[in-house]
């Protein structure tokens, strides 16, 4: 964990309201006890989301979503993650907003603090304008739902909650990311998160679609798929950033396929428990074929509904920490 985050941490607190920082902008910011830390808060809430019976944990709270690039499941599970504890929701685009008009990030955000909003949940195509918003603003927490190339914090934590409840744990386990690396703010925070809790992770791809450093990344590496998917415990397709691909040298989604593509072929030789996850949208019949999407050991719309109780905990863990509210008596409540 960061300095800035551990200043906030009283030790004395318990474990299921200590917060977690002012914002949430890399996963590399957290260790493991932080990320058990939330990941048990969001197994608390999974029964509260399940119930969809709302709590108060953050009324009172108003939390926006700055969404410069088109998003389906990480605005929806974040929308409903906060009306579930009861926050205020504001659905901000930049389509469609003053920001069309020429105006600034820095004055879009200013007028978003201005209001008094207490959160800002930030999807940009630009690597770093999180961190960036996270200096402007001076009472706002800042959420990270996704920057260019670089991280998507809030996706690695859906995915170690769903490995960890359908494995028990990832302390050991061997996760191979595949496919378009380089481009995949996915993978830019998977990698790191699932290393941060044990797991042994290798990356597959071709070179042109490898990082070109990997530096500081906990990973083994290969070009050939086939050789490892006998000793795979979670089989990670990555999306192939078809948007974000300006190389010439990239290989084609026939070619992408052919040598990087999980076809029923391929899932037939994982072992029987290994899961297969993919973080959406997928390309069916590119990154994993329609057959394999739809197996019971692919986790793909598990990865979706732990979307909402994580969200549910990082937005409780960054407003509403210090609110007293106890998750225990909320429990106690849904289960009338």
């Amino acid at each position: 964990m960061n300095t800035s985050c551990k200043a906030e941490v009283d030790a004395s607190t318990d474990r299921t309201s200590r917060p977690i920082g002012p914002h949430l902008l890399s996963i590399i910011d957290y260790d493991r006890a932080d990320l058990e830390h939330i990941l048990d808060l969001a197994d608390a809430f999974e029964e509260v989301s399940r119930r969809r019976t709302p709590v108060p944990a953050l009324s009172g709270k108003t939390i926006a979503w700055l969404f410069s690039e088109d998003s389906t499941r990480t605005r929806l599970s974040f929308e409903i993650a906060a009306k579930r504890l009861s926050a205020v929701t504001v659905n901000f685009t930049v389509k469609s907003s003053s920001m069309n008009k020429g105006e600034s990030l820095l004055d879009t955000v200013e007028t978003l603090e201005a209001m008094g909003v207490d959160g800002i949940v930030v999807r940009h195509a630009c690597p770093g304008v999180p961190l960036q918003i996270s200096q402007w603003v001076e009472n706002a927490s800042v959420v990270n739902g996704g920057d260019g190339c670089h991280e998507h914090p809030t996706q690695a934590l859906n995915d170690l909650h769903t490995a960890r409840s359908r494995l028990g744990s990832v302390n050991g386990a061997h996760v191979a990311f595949v496919g378009d690396i380089r481009h995949s703010r996915v993978a830019g925070s998977g990698v790191h998160a699932f290393s941060a809790m044990g797991a042994n992770v290798t990356l597959v791809a071709p070179v042109p679609l490898l990082p070109n450093s990997l530096a500081g990344w906990p990973v083994a590496v290969t070009h050939d798929f086939d050789s490892v998917l006998d000793d795979i415990d979670i089989c990670y397709m990555v999306r192939t950033q078809s948007e974000r691909q300006a190389e010439a040298c990239v290989p084609s989604l026939g070619e992408l396929r052919a040598e990087y593509g999980l076809t029923t072929a391929r899932a037939d030789r994982l072992p029987e428990n290994a899961l297969i996850m993919h973080p959406g949208p997928m390309n069916r019949g590119v990154e994993l074929d329609g057959e394999v999407a739809d197996r019971p050991n692919a986790v793909v719309t598990t990865q979706v509904a732990s979307g909402v109780p994580v969200r549910m905990a990082v937005l409780f863990l960054l407003l509403g920490s210090e609110s007293g509210f106890d998750i225990s008596k909320a429990l106690d409540v849904v289960a009338a």
